[in-house]
């Protein structure tokens, strides 16, 4: 990566007061208690002589003041990046568990001891609240801690062999340099849970953060090197633009996988790219999740659970409850409560005190969800609450409830990505099942009920990869991340999230 001073603070008032282009440098900076943290994001390793001086803003979604400049880098950026990987992940790999799981632990020290500092790079440029950007700070520390943990448990195994004179066995080895695309919804867990395990299995790391949000990503690795990895084995890729350097890591034969989440759209374009090398891919794509409220529900809990599984976030999570289903005998019980609950979210700058929903990420956010509410009531939706943009500065949306939804709305059928929660009538379990289900996408799903037999039931036939039951959150380092159709290939998390990093290997010795 290119060495910049261009647009990036020094912790100084006059220096802040001397560069136009940061004016709100200085109030975020003022939240960190090691300054230096912002500033190492300039001091990582340079990969190479950039293709030009072009920079690109990252820019603050609560005023849309620019906080940072960044170099934007390219495919020869990328190539350089990919290149020491190549040459350092044999280095790396020949390590032995240990020594790879003592430089992991260091890192996740290091996050916990620089959380506020973390936490403040994130709400600056993603916008959350400062709690809620603390806990996923705290969440990506947990990862390290768990695959740490995990490296040491990379085991083979022997098989009986048909013959006396044979012996068979099967190792893992780490599958190579590997290639990962990180969102801008959560842009320090989603690092943290991506390359954890990658690391752990003996794989060096090419990254390439969300362009909306590549600060505390950049924080994150300068923390990895102060933690001890060798040179070459994690490279952090700046861009403005995803094409460019995503074709490359696809393309390029010195990548072996692919890890990516976002939109499904973008995972069908990189598997199309990785098919000619049969690259192995792991993908984390787009939901519809449903929120079913049965009638022997506490319907308490389970208004509690939706407003956690929906507007955490503002509602930029990809399990994010996007369909709520009620049925029809505590629909109006459960919508009276939860509407009155959801008009007492305080909606605002995540730096705030008793903030509980931050900025929507851009505009094209703002746009989507007033498209959804409008698609809706022109075809006979009732607004509950909320519908409306909140000040001139900024991309604030009051959170909204809608009821009388059917399934030809747009927002029955697509996923919002914001703070806008439908609520549609069900009568029976297998009519909501059924329509659960339609949808080409199977990632999370929840319902709240209480009878033992349909629990299992229901469980056991909603086509989704998770699924929470009396619960509106279900993230775990412990847990398997991932969905089924077409949000995803691939599990992150658990002892099976470390499985994708590895190829196995049998051995067939004869002759004894």
């Amino acid at each position: 990566m290119r060495s910049t001073n261009r647009g990036l603070p020094t912790y100084n008032s006059a220096a802040f007061e001397r560069n136009p282009v940061l004016p709100l440098c200085l109030p975020m900076i003022r939240h960190l208690k090691s300054p230096d943290l912002f500033e190492a994001i300039d001091r990582l390793p340079a990969l190479g002589t950039p293709v030009s001086d072009q920079v690109f803003e990252v820019r603050n979604p609560s005023s849309g003041e620019v906080l940072a400049e960044l170099p934007n880098m390219g495919v020869e950026e990328a190539r350089a990046a990919i290149d020491k990987a190549y040459t350092a992940q044999p280095r790396w790999a020949a390590l032995t568990a240990r020594e790879r799981s003592d430089v992991l632990w260091r890192w996740h020290e290091l996050i916990i001891d620089q959380a506020d500092d973390l936490a403040a790079i994130l709400t600056a440029e993603m916008g959350k609240p400062f709690a809620e950007a603390k806990s996923e700070v705290s969440h990506a520390a947990a990862y390290l801690q768990w695959y740490a943990e995990e490296a040491n448990r990379i085991y083979g195994e022997t098989i009986p062999a048909p013959s006396i004179d044979r012996r068979m066995m099967v190792i893992k080895q780490p599958i190579g340099v590997v290639g990962t695309i990180t969102p801008w919804n959560f842009p320090a867990s989603m690092v943290a849970r991506k390359i954890s395990p990658a690391l752990a299995a003996g794989c060096a790391i090419v990254l390439k953060p969300a362009e909306q949000t590549p600060l505390v990503a950049g924080a994150m690795f300068a923390l990895a090197h102060q933690a001890g990895f060798p040179e070459g084995v994690i490279n952090l890729v700046y861009a403005s633009e995803g094409d460019a350097v995503g074709r490359e890591l696809c393309s390029n034969p010195k990548v072996r996988k692919i890890s990516f989440t976002g939109s499904t759209e973008v995972g069908r374009l990189l598997m199309r790219q990785c098919s000619d090398q049969i690259k192995k891919v792991s993908l984390e794509l787009g939901g519809n999740a449903p929120f079913i409220v049965f009638d022997d529900a506490d319907i308490d809990a389970a208004v509690d659970g939706a407003i956690q599984a929906k507007f955490r976030n503002a509602g930029h999570t990809c399990v994010s409850a996007n369909r709520l289903y009620v049925q029809s005998t505590v629909h109006d019980e459960f919508v009276e409560k939860f509407v009155e609950k959801v008009r007492h979210l305080s909606v605002g700058d995540g730096f705030a005190a008793g903030v509980d929903i931050g900025p929507l990420i851009d505009r094209h956010a703002l746009a989507k969800i007033e498209s959804h509410i409008a698609d809706a009531v022109a075809k006979g939706g009732i607004i509950r609450c909320g519908a409306e943009r909140i000040g001139r500065v900024g991309t604030f949306f009051r959170p909204t409830v809608l009821t009388e939804i059917s399934s030809i709305m747009a927002v029955a059928q697509e996923e919002t990505f914001g703070p806008l929660a439908p609520i549609i009538r069900f009568e029976g379990a297998d009519q909501v099942v059924r329509e659960a289900n339609d949808t080409i996408y199977g990632l999370a799903a929840y319902f709240y009920a209480s009878n033992l037999k349909r629990v299992w039931r229901v469980a056991e036939a909603l086509e989704y990869g998770m699924v929470g039951i009396n619960t509106g959150r279900m993230s775990s380092e412990a847990a398997p991340f991932g969905g089924i159709k077409q949000s995803g290939i691939g599990r992150e998390g658990s002892r099976h999230g470390l499985e994708d990093y590895l190829e196995m290997k049998y051995l067939c010795m004869g002759g004894i």
